[in-house]
């Protein structure tokens, strides 16, 4: 292995292409990064400090959870990316997309399981934790991009989140929920490793738009957030065995 980060960047209904060249660019001060587009990275793992993702429907079997479930147990960072918690069935007979339950273990570390999102659109996002150095100095901003309704896993050390109180027509699961509070950005601790989730970061090429949908990708805020993220996961308290 050349370098000390695994990049899983690949699965469906993302502009991937897109995406993969600028997580080189953000990791490029930091540390050398082995790519992959699926699970199959997890034996890298065990020389790896870091991993990062952005997937959606990637789904890895048992036995790449069980090794991404001891990455961070055994002290690995992970930085999971806009759809990494996702698996998503198409739709059937009611019109409207299943996000089934398939990630075994790894869900409980993520701290999260996506179940929908309402139409893409713009919304606030908040600073719960203005005194934590990944967040520090942000203003509440506002970004286009979807609105990640998640199956939480607390405990949760919430940075920032967005409100939203309705339903997602689209999917299975997108029924009215009571809480109107959603994570947009928190850490959650597993053994001696920690994982920290981004929800923001959609991006696709949709033929019938005359424009690719970049999503927060050209956000200030969010490039910013990006580039603390990335240099949290490659930091030097992170593993190095």
């Amino acid at each position: 292995m050349s370098g000390n980060v695994v990049v899983v960047c690949g699965g469906k209904w993302h502009d991937f292409d897109y995406v993969r060249p600028r997580l080189r660019t953000t990791l490029a001060a930091h540390a050398d990064a082995d790519m992959f587009e699926d699970y199959t990275c997890v034996p890298a793992l065990r020389q790896a400090a870091s991993l990062i993702t952005y997937t959606c429907d990637q789904r890895p079997d048992p036995d790449q959870q069980r090794g991404l479930v001891e990455f961070v147990r055994d002290g690995g960072r992970w930085l999971a990316l806009h759809g990494t918690n996702s698996a998503i069935d198409p739709p059937g007979r009611s019109g409207r997309y299943g996000t089934p339950r398939v990630f075994g273990p790894v869900s409980a570390v993520l701290g999260s399981r996506f179940v929908a999102h309402p139409p893409i659109g713009s919304y606030r996002v908040e600073i719960s934790r203005p005194d934590h150095r990944l967040v520090a100095g942000l203003a509440p901003f506002e970004v286009r991009d979807e609105l990640y309704v998640c199956e939480l896993y607390p405990p949760l050390e919430v940075l920032l989140h967005t409100r939203f109180r309705g339903s997602c027509p689209g999917f299975a699961e997108g029924h009215e929920r009571d809480d109107d509070v959603h994570p947009v950005l928190y850490l959650r601790r597993h053994g001696r490793g920690e994982v920290c989730y981004l929800t923001l970061g959609h991006c696709r090429t949709d033929p019938a738009r005359s424009t690719p949908d970049r999503g927060s990708w050209d956000n200030p805020q969010f490039q910013e957030l990006l580039t603390r993220c990335a240099a949290w996961a490659v930091g030097p308290e992170g593993r190095t065995s």
